[in-house]
């Protein structure tokens, strides 16, 4: 995905082209699972000066319009990337946060059939492992 296609893809999902969308969505493609502040920071080195709260507001409107993907995990700060929609999963690790992607390993979208569906038509399974990176888990030996 080139930075060509994303006002295309702004005015897909009814959104304006604006600047700062435009620079959130080139520095979540550049920064895969940024965090706000680090997407706030590389917005700001694109545009100048832009509010920490416009920041967050156009995450939350290409997060609700589907075109970023938020990933939040045990306590630690919520990640953006772009939404890529190959259904894949997350690993986390708990006690540094490090955050890795996982492809789906088994059957076809969304992955994981469950026991009960409650009448959903279901789309898509996300999936979070948590455990210990390798780095953490040597910490943890050493101590």
């Amino acid at each position: 995905m080139v930075n060509d296609e994303y006002p295309t893809m702004l005015r897909r999902v009814g959104l304006r082209v604006t600047a700062p969308r435009l620079a959130a969505l080139a520095a979540i493609h550049d920064l895969p699972h940024s965090d706000a502040d680090q997407v706030a920071g590389a917005v700001r080195e694109r545009l100048g000066t832009v509010s920490k709260q416009a920041v967050y507001d156009v995450l939350a409107a290409l997060t609700d319009h589907g075109l970023v993907r938020r990933v939040a995990a045990d306590g630690h700060r919520a990640r953006y990337e772009l939404q890529t929609l190959d259904n894949h999963h997350h690993m986390v690790c708990r006690s540094c946060g490090a955050l890795e992607d996982v492809p789906c390993q088994v059957g076809e979208a969304p992955c994981l059939e469950p026991s009960i569906d409650h009448g959903y038509d279901l789309e898509v399974a996300e999936v979070l492992y948590l455990g210990l990176c390798p780095s953490c888990r040597a910490a943890a030996v050493r101590v």
